[in-house]
């Protein structure tokens, strides 16, 4: 069922560049130059993902919560179980990149709606983004680069960024204080953008979610860090579906007037009201190489009825920049 899906739903993701182009071109940052700049940084693996390129594949389902129908009319919080086609990642270009780096990790979601509609998530596992515009990431993935005489970047480019940069640091400085975790099974994932539920008679609700696993978090110790090796999250994750299905709820935070709504790297105010929308749970993990989700574009404003996006800058361009290497992987570039 999962494969013959597939193919649809990956053009669906390459054809919101249309839809974003005339966004995209409104902007100093144009979606190609992004994509070379990461090009740039990490090279190019043809006919693979230009970031995020490490990850493995899962299979399971989503449930969600009446509570959540009585803000949003989409399909998700229908009660009824919605097949999910989910893949983890690490960030970044290089598909050799340790399971310890000290980098941001990925929950991809592609909800198969009985409607014949998608409906996409892409998350992260800090709680905001590192740039507050497309300009901030084109810069950090200039500054990344390597120097032609070490093969490494600059630790001044780098230094120089920051500096100059400070709606990169909030994430820069959660990333240096948590350590990664001991598996995919035990991180929280951010949606990190604001979103608005739609409900009866088109009423909008500003919110921003959470999957927290229900395994707990976990993250290794400055020890494990040392002996973990490079490779461990992948067969961390299909080991732990093989026991039995791995849980995150979904916890979805109401916004209140004034609450930050088109800047990622700044978080709401505790205290808000939160509630449990519903929960996600695998049953089944794969490598991703012929895996279910290696064709698709994980691009996060496909989006069905019920649940529709901000004018955050980094949100709207993150649709053109995936269709821009969705595009070069279909080619086999």
């Amino acid at each position: 069922m999962h494969k013959k899906m597939l193919p649809q739903f990956a053009i669906a993701g390459l054809l919101t560049l249309g839809s974003q182009a005339t966004i995209a071109a409104e902007q100093e940052v144009n979606a190609p130059e992004v994509v070379a700049a990461i090009e740039g940084a990490f090279g190019v693996n043809k006919g693979e993902r230009r970031n995020h390129i490490k990850g493995v594949c899962a299979l399971g389902e989503f449930v969600g919560n009446k509570e959540a129908a009585a803000y949003s009319r989409s399909e998700l919080f229908s009660g009824k179980p919605i097949p999910v086609v989910g893949r983890f990642s690490l960030a970044g270009g290089n598909p050799k990149a340790p399971d310890t780096a000290r980098s941001v990790r990925g929950m991809a979601l592609q909800f198969q709606l009985r409607s014949g509609a998608a409906h996409q998530m892409a998350m992260l596992n800090t709680p905001m983004f590192g740039a507050a515009s497309p300009q901030t990431f084109l810069d950090l993935m200039r500054a990344l680069q390597p120097d032609p005489a070490t093969g490494k970047p600059d630790p001044e480019k780098m230094k120089a960024f920051k500096a100059s940069h400070p709606d990169s640091l909030a994430q820069s400085e959660f990333l240096a204080a948590n350590n990664p975790p001991v598996s995919y099974a035990n991180s929280a994932f951010w949606g990190i953008h604001t979103f608005k539920f739609v409900g009866k008679g088109d009423k909008t609700t500003l919110v921003r979610w959470r999957f927290v696993p229900q395994d707990g978090e976990k993250r290794l110790s400055d020890e494990e860090l040392k002996t973990a090796g490079a490779n461990f999250l992948e067969p961390a994750l299909i080991s732990r579906a093989q026991q039995g299905p791995v849980r995150w709820d979904m916890l979805v935070t109401i916004g209140q007037p004034g609450d930050p709504e088109d800047n990622p790297t700044l978080l709401w105010p505790v205290g808000r009201k939160e509630f449990k929308a519903g929960t996600l749970s695998i049953s089944a993990a794969m490598p991703q190489k012929g895996g279910a989700c290696e064709a698709i574009n994980y691009d996060p404003l496909v989006m069905a009825d019920g649940i529709a996006p901000t004018n955050d800058p980094v949100l709207m361009f993150r649709s053109p920049a995936y269709a821009v290497s969705f595009g070069k992987r279909l080619s086999g570039n």
